[in-house]
């Protein structure tokens, strides 16, 4: 089969190649340029935001630990994926510009999407920026030991949406970032230990003093507790008077996390010392006091008091007698 093409064919598909071409062309060189010349800004803008973020946080964890080695590594990577996404938005919607089509309705989609996506998600984000402020300004480890609200334990794990806490007895808490309003954190940079020392009141105070002086001297000098100890003990002084004891208040200051090991081998060797030197430590008691004529009062009202009729025993069982005597021997007779 032969396809046959006249003169006027060609002439027209010739000319509209031409428009064609000569239309590529313009836009190659007007709205193609603005387009690559974009798509190039992104890329540098993307490239240089890269770099001045690795410089910044690499001078940010530069002799610290791992741990906060650790955390910087999930700032600096969460912070260069939005730095990203950022960029690359922009830069779309100007090529969409470019193109010709209209971002008023995309736009105004956008906004209702977010708008939808910020009521039905308002508690993930409000976890996920109180997360990352968490991280950004270092309040709490992996490893410390932390109170948050009612709750408080060795910290395990941090995210940007919760904090893994582990108490003393084994049990683990799940507390999401945005329901943290209080942090205590007991282990931070350093730890305290408090003493609350109770004595008799006939004991010497300053006496007490020097034997708690003495007493971590001795800890201090310890090798096994000596290097969790980072200053000498700081004697606060006579605190309060209680019911039956004078209260020395002291702390000592520890490396973090170990204030509980030291403070209970501390108050272990005080029990023993004040023992050795016959220090008083006292301990709540009761004393009854019968008022006047309370004693001889009572005992008359117990001698008033008749006594309850005993309830009659039970007669034993008796065997049929022989003796003529008996009665019952008489029926027996008879």
């Amino acid at each position: 089969m032969q396809i046959t093409i006249d003169q006027k064919t060609l002439e027209s598909l010739s000319r509209d190649l031409s428009r064609l071409l000569d239309a590529t062309v313009a836009w190659t060189l007007s709205t193609g340029l603005r387009i690559l010349l974009v798509a190039l800004l992104v890329t540098i803008a993307v490239k240089v935001g890269r770099r001045a973020l690795d410089a910044v946080f690499a001078r940010v964890s530069r002799s610290q630990d791992v741990e906060y080695g650790k955390r910087i590594d999930t700032l600096h990577s969460i912070t260069a994926f939005s730095l990203k996404a950022g960029i690359v938005t922009v830069g779309v919607f100007v090529v969409l510009g470019q193109i010709g089509i209209n971002l008023g309705p995309i736009l105004a989609a956008a906004g209702i999407l977010g708008l939808a996506v910020g009521f039905g998600a308002q508690t993930l984000v409000q976890d996920v920026i109180s997360g990352f402020f968490l991280l950004v300004e270092d309040q709490v480890r992996v490893g410390d030991v932390v109170q948050i609200g009612d709750k408080g334990g060795l910290v395990e794990r941090i995210t940007l949406r919760l904090i893994v806490l582990r108490d003393v007895a084994g049990n683990v808490h799940y507390i999401r970032n945005g329901k943290v309003d209080v942090v205590t954190n007991m282990t931070k940079d350093f730890s305290r230990y408090v003493f609350d020392v109770g004595v008799a009141y006939r004991e010497d105070t300053d006496r007490v003093v020097e034997t708690l002086r003495e007493i971590d001297e001795a800890m201090r000098a310890d090798p096994d507790f000596g290097p969790r100890i980072l200053e000498p003990i700081e004697i606060l002084g006579v605190d309060r008077f209680d019911d039956s004891a004078v209260v020395i208040r002291a702390r000592t200051k520890t490396r973090p996390s170990q204030q509980w090991l030291v403070g209970r081998e501390f108050n272990r060797r005080i029990k023993r010392r004040f023992d050795e030197l016959g220090i008083e430590i006292p301990f709540p008691h009761r004393t009854l006091f019968w008022g006047d004529g309370q004693i001889e009062r009572l005992r008359g009202d117990a001698a008033r008091t008749p006594a309850a009729p005993a309830a009659p025993s039970p007669a034993p069982s008796q065997a049929p007698s022989a003796d003529p005597g008996d009665d019952r021997a008489e029926d027996l007779a008879g």
